[in-house]
């Protein structure tokens, strides 16, 4: 990737916290005549690294080419608003915005631009979405009470680069004007780099193209990893039994293979176990298992999350979600953003793992997410209130306003109609859900959801984008397609 990784030390956000990184240069620095960028050289670990920037009150320098001796000044920032000024930063490629309490929501605007490191060009201001508490644990369950976690905005995907600015705006409203409006506390701009390409990426490099249909795989892939810790996560062993009897042997992807190659139908109901192969033999209702590339195959460092796997009991429904990333990305480093999103998910975030359970990139590839085996009802950070059983698939991008790709639908459809068959679920059904508390559902209350839902079903967002949640349908029927039914 870049040769500086060789030498290069990860500094983390929990790092940062305690010791500011001071990479600054004079706001004028870009507008000098160029010159090759040195970055530091400090050792790098291998699942990359964060850059944490505490955000300042804002006040806007005198225009760059001001006539000498002419004391020209600009209006001073709007009253309220934090950031960054323009500065030199080692290579990231994804950034967001975090803060102290992952229980106050950020009530404003959040822009940045970046330079890239090909061309030393600067973008223009991009957007970052800042309506992101709608994603996460459940809030009764550990993950949901921990102290680590943070507030955050979406992370933003912008590819390599060296150069970051970044504005804050409180939003202005008509009984709270801006000068009133308060951000939340502990604003910090996270820089992700997700690290170099793993060795064994090369072996599972994502397709270019839509996926076409399942081909025939081995008649039984070696399934094996290492189970749960129960003393880390006493609820998982009894969980993690009731799962083998849909999962497999240890529904875990195997410890030494990047894909899980596709099957078709008779060698996905041979991978079943005896008991489920008998009751499903008059109406084997489940779709073949299409090609998932898994955790090593994108680069997952498994030091990063924890140690213990945490299961649920079925998998009832599946949110489907976008990632908000935006499309600036091709299918070929859909791998780093992965890594990207991981990284920021538990090292800015706080979260256990990578949130969602599934992803699927614009070229409809498929990926492990949350680790625990994808046969299994992994219990997920996805779609708040509703992570009880039922699983989480994010699109790798931003759909509010482009249309998501045919591939993205028919991945989706090909994803559920193996995952949700597994568990007897009709993807063109109904299911009930518990809530464990949102702002659409109180905590405790029953509702009933399509078996392929968008995020937006269970909670008061924009989330997985109109064009994408419109895909839903089609997906719907597909799905139940592959499975067998009419």
């Amino acid at each position: 990737m870049r040769a500086y990784l060789a030498s290069s030390i990860a500094v983390t956000c929990a790092a940062a916290l305690a010791v500011p990184l001071a990479l600054t240069t004079p706001a004028g620095a870009a507008a000098a005549p160029a010159a090759p960028r040195v970055h530091p050289a400090v050792p790098a670990e291998p699942a990359g690294s964060t850059q944490s920037f505490p955000l300042e009150p804002l006040a806007r320098p005198a225009p760059l080419d001001a006539p000498r001796g002419r004391a020209l000044t600009r209006p001073a920032a709007p009253a309220g608003e934090r950031g960054l000024a323009r500065r030199d930063v080692r290579p990231f490629s994804l950034v967001g915005v975090v803060w102290n309490d992952a229980r106050t929501p950020l009530h404003g605007t959040v822009q940045v631009r970046t330079r890239a490191t090909a061309d030393g060009a600067w973008t223009g201001w991009q957007d970052v979405e800042t309506h992101n508490e709608e994603h996460g644990a459940d809030p009764g369950t550990p993950e949901g009470r921990s102290r680590a976690l943070r507030g955050a905005t979406a992370p933003l995907w912008v590819g390599d680069s060296d150069g970051v600015e970044v504005r804050v705006r409180p939003e202005a409203g008509p009984e709270q004007p801006a000068e009133a409006a308060a951000l939340p506390a502990g604003l910090r701009l996270e820089l992700v780099d997700p690290g170099p390409e793993p060795a064994s990426e090369r072996a599972s490099d994502p397709v270019s193209d839509p996926v076409s249909d399942p081909v025939s795989g081995p008649l039984s892939d070696p399934v094996s990893g290492h189970p749960a810790d129960p003393a880390a996560d006493p609820a998982s062993g009894a969980l993690r039994a009731r799962a083998a009897a849909v999962g497999g042997s240890t529904g875990l992807a195997p410890s030494d293979g990047t894909v899980l190659p596709a099957l078709t139908r008779a060698e996905t109901l041979a991978e079943l176990p005896a008991a489920n192969r008998a009751a499903r033999a008059a109406k084997p209702y489940i779709g073949p298992r299409p090609k998932i590339i898994t955790r090593k195959g994108w680069g997952a460092d498994e030091r990063l999350r924890e140690k213990a796997f945490g299961y649920t009991k079925s998998v009832k429904a599946a949110f489907v979600h976008h990632s908000a990333t935006g499309n600036n990305y091709t299918c070929k480093q859909a791998p780093s953003v992965l890594r990207s999103i991981y990284r920021y998910h538990v090292k800015s975030l706080g979260w256990r793992d990578f949130g969602y359970n599934f992803a699927v990139d614009k070229c409809g590839n498929i990926y492990e997410g949350r680790a625990g085996g994808v046969a299994k009802p992994v219990l997920g950070a996805h779609t708040l209130g509703f992570n009880t059983n039922s699983m989480g698939v994010v699109v790798l991008g931003t759909f509010g306003s482009t249309t998501p790709p045919a591939a993205v639908v028919t991945a989706v459809a090909k994803l559920t109609a193996w995952k949700l068959g597994l568990y007897g679920v009709n993807p063109k059904g109904k299911v009930t859900l518990t809530s464990g508390g949102g702002n659409l559902y109180k905590k405790g209350r029953k509702v009933k959801f399509n078996a392929i839902a968008g995020h937006r079903d269970g909670f008061a967002t924009e989330c997985p984008g109109g064009r994408l949640y419109n895909k839903l349908g089609t997906a719907r029927s597909s799905s139940a397609k592959y499975q067998g039914r009419r």
